[in-house]
């Protein structure tokens, strides 16, 4: 199955957190979607890895993608090697995305920049002839996504561009509130987490507010580039 964009996410609800809306708004405009997580988020303080399985594919319904798979790497220990990049590329070549969308560059939780990088090199190394993969007996040709945009997620980092995401912030919220285990609930008894909070709800929605502020809009998603940003003309830019 060949997709426009391939999102990953080190863990089960990053994509939804970090471009949910973008996600939701490229679906609606006919754009083929696929999610790939790179761990189930067995350490997660709440919940567990076959909760978190269950809640994965509620949140990938809501958002209409076409495909949600699941690597299976250690939570908390994958690392950016050999073996893991040749897993990542794989998958690289099977869906043959356009556009891959991954992992803030650095946050607060140690896979979140291990995961941006591990995807960032594979989506190089996967434009190599001389780096052989098979998927189910076939040989796979080499294939190289055309960019590799990074969303934004615990720290506050400053985007390089934003996407408008107006009339997709509520389809977003959804998705993510299909995670019940990890997120706000005042009648849950697990343990507060630092993404447990109402607080933490909150500042989803009203940093996508803000940022849509700066741009003159109702919301908008932030993301940041590897590459130099290009424009046929200035009246492109908004």
């Amino acid at each position: 199955m060949k997709l426009d964009i391939l999102v990953f996410g080190a863990h089960p609800d990053d994509a939804e957190l970090g471009a949910g809306a973008t996600i939701a708004k490229v679906v609606d405009q006919g754009k083929k979607v696929g999610l790939i997580d790179l761990t189930r988020g067995e350490l997660g303080t709440r919940g567990s890895a076959e909760i978190r399985d269950a809640e994965a594919r509620a949140a990938a319904k809501i958002l209409g993608v076409s495909v949600r798979e699941n690597l299976g790497f250690r939570d908390g220990f994958f690392v950016n090697d050999e073996a893991h990049q040749l897993k990542v590329i794989q998958t690289i070549r099977k869906y043959r995305p356009t556009i891959v969308l991954c992992n803030a560059v650095k946050d607060r939780h140690i896979d979140h920049g291990k995961g941006s990088s591990l995807v960032s090199d594979a989506c190089f190394l996967s434009g190599l002839v001389k780096i052989p993969t098979e998927w189910e007996g076939t040989v796979q040709e080499p294939w190289r996504p055309k960019v590799v945009y990074h969303y934004i997620q615990w720290k506050n980092l400053k985007p390089d561009f934003v996407v408008d995401v107006s009339g997709y912030i509520d389809v977003k919220t959804k998705a993510i509130l299909a995670y019940a285990s990890q997120f706000h609930d005042p009648k849950s008894k697990e343990p507060e987490t630092p993404i447990s909070s109402k607080n933490f709800l909150d500042s989803v929605r009203y940093r996508a507010r803000d940022l849509g502020r700066l741009v003159g809009v109702a919301h908008a998603e932030g993301f940041t580039t590897e590459r130099v940003l290009a424009v046929n003309d200035l009246e492109d830019l908004r």
